[in-house]
């Protein structure tokens, strides 16, 4: 316990309960939940580990120090005063990325600009030369974050967002973020215990999530790698043991994955990503219009889907929606359909009463994640006999 630290998880509105749980699942001491983050303690081990498995984070974050600060010369002495040789040599490269909410510095480019030459100043002053910047590939990227006169200076152990899971090397015209599929599948209720179905798979991001998570395989096991690897602390041997521990916690899945898409194109795009992510074997995908289709396998079936909103696909909402309403109803009993929409109007035209509705973001769009439950015969009957 002694060599635990605090740790930030970013993520998405609205994800943060999610989030919280995920890390207390995994082991995290001292979870706390904030807007768009989660805050937590745990040892070097734990940051590789919630780097490798956590499905609704973001970011990993490693806070080093804090200061107050009142104005940009009183950053640059505090930045200047930190000993930066503990992360960082005169041969590595690095970067800063900057957040401001404050009435003193209202410029986060500017706020980059002063801390980078704090940084490279003290390098000249000590070792009579300095490290260069790499914003595309630094060996260390910086978070600098300033909320009124409070600075929070943090060291990013993840490096590229951590949607960016790996698998996915093809995409159509509107993908949706592996990070917000997770979610909204862990949301959803989804835990692999029947069978499920995506009938608007597009390149596959959904099928890819529900797999993972029905067969509790970590959700960056596919990603070529993260920032702390780069870290002069890095321990290459511990890394594998909690990678190794992490494959170990696999398990089966004996029910069924299914995509649907009536574009020939996103069919493809979702085989080979599956076939990317080392996850053929659980799911399939075919070619056909969800709207002629009926549910396929008996007992209870899981539904998770990102339909068109209008924003980027010209469609007929109201044709478009009562149909998704129609076919649910017609030909999908016994199935708990999920899906999400920013386009709230459309929802009037399912035709059905969602029973859970709520409040996401899709990228900057406010959308709605909406359930129907479509049940076996008639409500009045279920209801009859429980």
């Amino acid at each position: 316990m002694g060599n635990n630290f605090k740790m930030i998880a970013k993520t998405l509105f609205g994800f943060e309960e999610i989030l919280a749980k995920e890390l207390r699942n995994l082991g995290a001491g001292n979870v706390q939940e904030g807007v768009r983050n989660v805050t937590f303690d745990g040892d070097t081990g734990f940051m590789y580990k919630a780097n490798l498995s956590l499905r609704t984070a973001i970011k990993i974050i490693k806070p080093i120090n804090s200061f107050l600060v009142s104005n940009e010369n009183d950053l640059y002495r505090k930045i200047y005063n930190l000993d930066w040789t503990e992360y960082l040599s005169v041969d590595d490269t690095f970067a800063i990325d900057a957040t401001v909410f404050s009435d003193n510095f209202t410029h986060s480019l500017y706020v980059s600009q002063k801390t980078k030459d704090a940084i490279v100043d003290k390098f000249r002053e000590t070792d009579g030369k300095r490290p260069n910047v790499d914003v595309k590939n630094p060996d260390l990227r910086i978070n600098i974050h300033i909320h009124q006169n409070n600075c929070n200076v943090s060291l990013d152990s993840s490096g590229a967002s951590l949607h960016h899971r790996g698998y996915r090397i093809a995409t159509n015209i509107a993908p949706i973020n592996e990070v917000l599929a997770a979610g909204l599948l862990l949301m959803s209720g989804w835990d692999g215990q029947c069978d499920f179905l995506d009938p608007m798979c597009g390149s596959g991001t959904m099928l890819t999530e529900a797999a993972m998570i029905a067969c509790n395989i970590p959700a960056n096991i596919n990603r070529k790698g993260f920032a702390f690897e780069k870290w002069p602390d890095f321990d290459e041997e511990l890394y594998e043991k909690i990678v190794d521990a992490s494959l170990k916690k696999t398990r089966e899945f004996h029910h069924k994955i299914t995509g649907l898409d009536k574009a020939p194109s996103a069919v493809r795009k979702a085989i080979d990503n599956i076939e990317n992510a080392n996850l053929s074997e659980y799911i399939a995908v075919r070619r056909e219009n969800f709207f002629k289709t009926e549910k396929e396998t008996e007992g209870p079936l899981h539904m998770c889907f990102n339909p068109p909103y209008g924003e980027r696909l010209d469609i007929d909402m109201q044709d478009f929606y009562g149909s998704i309403g129609d076919t649910l109803k017609q030909g999908y009993p016994g199935t708990n359909a999920w899906l999400i929409t920013s386009n709230l109007d459309a929802l009037k035209f399912v035709g059905l009463r969602p029973s859970r509705k709520i409040k996401v973001f899709n990228s900057h769009l406010e959308s709605r994640l909406v359930k129907y439950e479509i049940y076996e015969g008639s409500k009045k009957a279920k209801h009859k006999n429980n």
